[in-house]
């Protein structure tokens, strides 16, 4: 079974399942990673240092002069990031019955458990869309906000601002309050335009305070008018940094020519789709997943995110982008390849992060995972080591043992930990 447990650095070698570098104030200077496969079958080793990798060499050719990870038998990736998910709400599917606490304390908490569950399933980089106005206030975002702070070092948070109403008289609080959230710091303004008696004026406010103060849009909408989602493409075209809509997944119920329509207008306005494949969220109004397929034939950039984290919506929501991207590959045929990429390459360009390689000069966030391809990994996607600025800052790992018998001997399989003679395994 999976086991998350804090550890101690050690400057010393270590295999991935044992304990090797933790959690520390800075990153060891040039940390190795020992004998990594990459997607193209190459077996490497990766040198870290000031949160870039320093250098890519084949396995044994680089000197450690710090502490090293042994990495064999896992695959070496580009650490995926979380472009859509709600940490105010996280986790409250598990708590007494009755409505969830909105005190700013447990906001926080549930924020910060959050985001380090996420870290654990690889995810180093986050955007959370986090609810303000009305009776509220202010509270919960900067709740998130601190959250925030106390992970610095661990996992970047970014909070998007979401208010429920923004036009007529009821939304002109909201309006003020949005235009505050960015003073307060938020990575992007959003919100539900389809929530919002007059859709058309919501997604205009948000947009005219995203270009005043330059920041990124990320709307929620079900996409499921294609006369508003047209007005919306047309509207968001060319303003920078940029416009993501998700989760879009009233495009699948239309007509197909419809759908076709709608899915050209976005790539011509530019605009980034963030679907679900794990399920909704608390602001879409349907089940079901946007057409990646066909948004991806018509040039749109699809990224995926997670949506719910066990709360009202989705009371069994994992949060981990590895299953987005297995869901991407069994349920809508994407070759592995591309379903990770929508949760890594791509899910950081809609965050306005930078790209990831794994070659010398790029940021070192990364992920390993025990296997040796990536259709593998993403079907038994168990034990991971998670890198964040150069320096391990989470660790799974998963043991799985057979009893023994002539069937088990007899296929040689690998085995990690030990077991007494005649006993069935365990972890």
């Amino acid at each position: 079974m999976p086991d998350s447990q804090p550890w101690q650095p050690d400057d010393h070698a270590a295999d991935a399942d044992g304990a090797a570098g933790g959690p520390e104030t800075a990153a060891p200077a040039g940390l190795v990673l020992c004998g990594a496969r990459l997607t193209d079958g190459r077996v490497v080793d990766v040198r870290l240092g000031g949160g870039r990798i320093e250098a890519v060499g084949t396995a044994g050719s680089l000197a450690a002069t710090g502490p090293r990870l042994d990495l064999r038998g896992y695959l070496l990736l580009p650490a995926p990031a979380e472009p859509h998910t709600h940490s105010d709400t996280a986790l409250t599917a598990d708590g007494a019955p009755g409505p969830a606490s909105h005190r700013p304390e447990d906001i926080r908490r549930r924020a910060t458990e959050a985001a380090l569950l996420q870290l654990g399933h690889g995810a180093t980089a986050l955007r959370s869309h986090v609810r303000i106005g009305d009776v509220r206030g202010l509270a919960p975002l900067e709740a998130v906000l601190q959250a925030r702070r106390s992970l610095r070092g661990l996992a970047d948070l970014t909070p998007v601002a979401v208010p429920r109403l923004l036009t007529g008289i009821a939304g002109a609080g909201n309006l003020a309050m949005l235009r505050d959230a960015v003073k307060m710091g938020v990575g992007a303004v959003g919100g539900c335009p389809d929530l919002d008696p007059d859709p058309a004026g919501y997604a205009e406010a948000v947009l005219e305070v995203a270009a005043e103060q330059g920041c990124p849009v990320d709307l929620h909408t079900d996409s499921d008018d294609p006369a508003r989602l047209g007005r919306l493409a047309a509207m968001a075209g060319g303003l920078r940094p940029g416009v993501s809509l998700g989760p879009c997944a009233g495009l699948s119920r239309l007509p197909p020519q419809a759908a076709a329509r709608a899915a050209d207008q976005l790539a011509a306005a530019g605009v980034t789709v963030i679907c679900l494949p794990q399920g909704g969220c608390c602001g879409a109004e349907g089940r079901g997943t946007a057409p990646v397929r066909l948004l991806r034939a018509a040039g749109v950039r699809v990224a995926a995110g997670s949506g719910a984290l066990r709360d009202l919506t989705n009371p069994v929501g994992r949060g981990d982008p590895l299953e987005a991207a297995y869901l991407l590959a069994s349920q809508h045929g994407l070759p592995a390849a591309e379903a990770y990429e929508a949760v890594s390459s791509a899910a950081r360009t809609a965050m306005g992060l930078p790209g990831v390689r794994v070659e010398a000069g790029f940021p070192a966030e990364l992920l390993a995972v025990r296997g040796e391809q990536l259709p593998e990994v993403l079907s038994l996607a168990y034990s991971r080591v998670v890198v964040h600025r150069g320096r391990v800052v989470a660790r799974t790992s998963a043991v799985r043992e057979y009893c023994d018998s002539e069937t088990v001997v007899a296929l040689d399989l690998p085995r990690q930990g030990r077991t007494d003679p005649g006993s069935c395994g365990g972890p």
